[in-house]
């Protein structure tokens, strides 16, 4: 059954609650002791995160009870909660993209929320806390940008552009050691190429019309179903770069998100000769 007005309405209210209650109080706050590693010495989980995984799964429940919950701290605990991407309907929780930059005070982080049904994404919520303003979309109901009471309609251009006008965003450190280098020799080709360090700003910035592409070497479902829908909805693209469509239950390959079918074909061409020149 798709997700209905209410039900929309009450998990972003349900978000923005949370982010009040459990998360604006913590940023630029944490105390010693209140950061943790997981993977990596820069993959980052924080008291803040833990406690809203936890409150905004218990809301969830309430708003859907039906569904299934994938947090990505759940996952970090257990990984077979992975599993439930492909239930009748999962309601997918990233309840601090960005932890890196929330740990040291920088406001360029946020709360992705995706509901999917069957597998596949329906629902999308890319939320920032700092400003209280979010973008959403429904499947085939296009991506809104909400801020100050006020909504409007997202479309990205699909206007031609020379490859050294693009501006967009290559996280060389999600790449594999053999392949940073490739990656990195196309960054001059480029005006502009960086990582923002959270997908979700990412995908909202290309979705405003601020960006033109984004290279990921990740495909945790909790930082890409939402944006790819809302990408999607506001005209973009998301494709593997081998060409395969993307879908939540993926967990390997890189994806390459672009504002048109134009852009996506000359970038994947550019990446995909950089890794054979790479003689990979």
């Amino acid at each position: 059954m798709p997700l209905n007005d209410e039900q929309s309405d009450a998990l972003i209210e349900a978000v923005r609650a949370v982010a009040a209650a459990e998360i604006l109080p913590r940023f630029r706050n944490l105390a010693e002791g209140e950061v943790d590693a997981k993977a990596a010495f820069d993959d980052l989980v924080t008291v803040a995160d833990r406690a809203a995984e936890i409150a905004l799964t218990e809301r969830v429940r309430k708003i859907l009870p039906d569904a299934a919950v994938v947090g990505e701290e759940a996952v970090a605990e257990d990984a077979g909660v992975l599993g439930r991407v492909t239930a009748e309907r999962c309601v997918v929780i990233d309840p601090i993209d960005g932890t890196w930059n929330f740990a040291h005070g920088i406001a360029n982080y946020g709360v992705i929320v995706a509901v999917l049904e069957r597998g596949e994404t329906v629902w999308g919520l890319l939320y920032d806390p700092s400003f209280d303003d979010w973008i959403v979309a429904h499947r085939g109901g296009g991506a809104w940008f909400h801020r100050q009471g006020r909504a409007r309609r997202l479309h990205v251009s699909q206007a031609v552009a020379p490859l050294d006008t693009l501006r967009g965003n290559v996280a060389d450190y999600l790449f594999p050691v053999e392949h940073k280098a490739a990656l990195s020799a196309t960054k001059p080709r480029f005006r502009r190429s960086s990582s923002l360090g959270a997908s979700l700003h990412e995908y909202r910035v290309m979705s405003l019309g601020g960006s033109d592409f984004v290279l990921n070497g990740m495909l945790n479902v909790w930082d890409h179903a939402a944006g790819i829908l809302i990408l999607a909805e506001a005209g973009g693209v998301s494709r593997l770069l081998d060409g395969r469509e993307y879908m939540p239950k993926m967990r390997e390959g890189w994806l390459l998100n672009a504002r048109s079918e134009a852009i996506w074909e000359e970038l994947a061409g550019i990446f995909n000769e950089a890794v054979v020149r790479d003689g990979t």
